[in-house]
């Protein structure tokens, strides 16, 4: 890169989602509308308030700080939602594996030094590629065809040496995503086989009613994170990425509090009703 004039660049334009100018308005107020748990919405809010700011503006930039910003608590508060997965899965599996020493496994100590852990791995792994992120260049094209500070992204538009970046991505990103994943395999295999010892219809109803929410949540977040970095495809093109990324950004995070409220016995009752509200004739009579 020596001997040739370099403009270094000081901000990125964010292409944001592939939406016509006349349907922006309606995402715009569907995207407010998102009611989330604490963690998701930390999560969905590093990328939302951005994106609903440029669907409106006619220059829809991010200066070159609040873009490693974002990207720093994009990967907190992913990283921090692969881990809290994990643990659940382990609470799940003392709950039924061990029901009788339940309270004793998962004591306040456990869970409070559980979080703790997980706090402290999520701040090292986003702080790490955020200062391999600081240490590039960019020195040419400063359009982002994504809705965020995506790393991958970004690493394309550097005109720098990116190989340390990947190479940390491929081995970080065995041991974020894959290492949680096969953990909370493993916890529901022991789980299955627990059930499988004693088969009874008590029993299958319970399991499926303490982990069908979690397992639900597990298939949204992890199927489309690892179709997304650790299974890409050539063919993969820039719409397909960023619907994919939207999935898991916004769409698990706004379906997680309706997912795990399907446990409460009243708002089972509550859409029992409605459904069945919806089934009978419509009557005049009082």
């Amino acid at each position: 890169m020596t001997g040739r004039n370099q403009t270094v660049v000081s901000e990125f334009l964010l292409l944001g989602l592939p939406i016509e100018a006349e349907h922006r308005s309606l995402f715009c107020a569907l995207f407010l509308a998102v009611n989330l748990s604490f963690s998701d919405l930390c999560f969905s809010s590093v990328t939302m308030p951005k994106l609903l700011q440029n669907m409106q503006s006619q220059h829809p930039s991010i200066p070159y700080a609040g873009c490693l910003t974002q990207m720093y608590f994009f990967l907190f508060f992913g990283d921090l939602e692969s881990f809290l997965l994990v643990a659940m899965a382990y609470d799940r599996y003392v709950a039924i594996c061990f029901p009788l020493r339940y309270t004793t496994i998962m004591s306040p100590k456990l869970c409070l030094s559980l979080v703790v852990l997980c706090w402290l791995l999520t701040t090292l792994h986003a702080m790490l590629h955020t200062l391999l992120m600081a240490r590039l260049c960019f020195c040419g094209d400063n359009v982002i065809p994504h809705f965020f500070c995506d790393l991958s992204a970004l690493l394309k538009l550097s005109c720098s040496d990116t190989g340390i970046n990947e190479l940390v991505i491929f081995i970080m990103g065995g041991l974020i995503l894959v290492i949680p994943f096969l953990l909370i395999v493993m916890s529901y295999a022991r789980i299955v086989s627990s059930i499988l010892r004693v088969p009874s219809t008590r029993g299958i109803r319970k399991a499926f009613s303490t982990c069908g929410s979690h397992l639900s949540v597990v298939s949204l977040f992890y199927g489309t994170v690892i179709a997304l970095y650790l299974c890409p495809s050539a063919k993969n093109s820039t719409v397909k990425e960023t619907v994919m990324a939207m999935m898991y950004t916004v769409v698990t995070p706004m379906l997680n509090p309706f997912i795990y409220s399907l446990r409460n016995r009243d708002m089972k009752g509550a859409l029992g009703r409605v459904f069945w509200k919806r089934k009978t004739p419509f009557s005049l009579c009082c």
